[in-house]
């Protein structure tokens, strides 16, 4: 994995973001300590897919089911004054 500073990732943006496309990821430093990392779309969408789960996954892992009763008023409707 290469290693390069902001000031130099965002002179080469453009050849950094070839490599990520090669297959080679990128750890962008600020001050001499990691604060990102450029990688390939592929093993971003690897990495988060599996750490975030859908609004239906936790929809469906909602503890009290999915057992809904709904009463309805059966009085009819209501005079509005308009």
């Amino acid at each position: 994995m290469d290693t390069v500073q902001v000031r130099e990732a965002k002179a080469q943006l453009s050849a950094l973001i070839e490599a990520a496309e090669r297959g080679r990821p990128t750890t962008i430093t600020r001050h001499g300590r990691p604060a990102a990392v450029l990688v390939p779309v592929a093993d971003a969408q690897r990495l988060y897919a599996a750490t975030s789960p859908t609004f239906a996954d936790l929809l469906l892992g909602y503890p009290g089911g999915l057992e809904l009763e709904l009463q309805r008023d059966a009085s009819g409707l209501r005079d509005v004054a308009l």
